[in-house]
């Protein structure tokens, strides 16, 4: 039996403003056993998605009772020695409240860049060590959400992105899932958002006439419908982690695939 009717990938991006108009922001969609299909955003001036689109849109498609699984292509959380460095509780939600206080990258107007600058919020005083990795990331030899300006990083789209699942949270509250942030198991019927890493599953899938955001959130849909299908989606769900490293896990948030060996 399937978890879940609906899988939502999105592949993200870091760049401009939240309400900038994106071609690396991409959002797909399957339903049961159908493939997934690209998800456009509503008319207007605007030909792609912005930040503030997808976080709007998510709001309203998961508010409907259709349990559903979200799979977003950035980092959720920070390693460990974020948390000790900066003395902040290894707590989800408290930390979401301080990093949105320090990098107010849901502002409209506002790049990365001009928080890394200075110029807006004060994220200096919440820096990190591109040398700094999450378990989950070493895991899977992903690169640091602190390693900014090089080639496949996720820097810049997590730190604009993680203000948006603080949103999500506070509106959606007990509807969505943020997983394993608020348990390994997630409840049934209930619609999850998960981190997702189209490196570990686009070699799986080919879409034709794509680019690369398009193939990276069809692979995302495509992927976790897969699991669902197939009875596998369970384990991924719960990966076998000693209760020490599951801890530092619950903190620093773990990606949807990585294996615990």
């Amino acid at each position: 039996m399937q978890n879940f009717d609906r899988y939502i990938g999105i592949d993200y991006s870091g760049a401009e403003t939240p309400t900038s108009s994106l071609k690396g922001l991409r959002v797909y969609q399957a339903y049961g056993d159908a493939l997934p299909e690209e998800v456009l955003p509503p008319p207007s001036p605007r030909k792609y998605w912005t930040r503030r689109g997808i976080a709007q849109w998510l709001l309203e498609t998961l508010s409907q009772d259709i349990p559903s699984l979200v799979g977003i292509d950035h980092g959720f959380s920070f390693p460990l020695r974020y948390f000790e460095v900066h003395h902040l509780l290894p707590d989800w939600p408290s930390f979401l409240d301080d990093f949105q206080n320090h990098w107010p990258t849901d502002r409209d107007h506002v790049y990365v860049d001009f928080v890394r600058d200075g110029s807006v919020g004060n994220g200096e005083a919440r820096t990190g060590d591109p040398r700094w990795r999450r378990l989950c990331e070493e895991r899977c030899r992903a690169k640091s959400v602190f390693h900014f300006d090089v080639q496949g990083s996720v820097a810049k789209s997590t730190h604009a992105g993680l203000p948006w699942l603080r949103f999500l949270r506070q509106h959606l509250g007990e509807k969505i899932h943020f997983w394993p942030f608020d348990g390994w198991q997630i409840p049934p019927g209930r619609s999850a958002i998960v981190e997702a890493y189209p490196a570990l599953y686009k070699k799986q899938f080919t879409l034709e006439n794509s680019t690369p955001d398009q193939h990276d959130a069809y692979s995302i849909a495509a992927w976790m419908r897969q699991a669902d299908h197939d009875s596998q989606l369970i384990d991924f769900l719960n990966p076998a982690l000693p209760p020490h490293l599951r801890g530092v896990a619950e903190v620093e948030g773990w990606i949807l695939g990585v294996t615990a060996s």
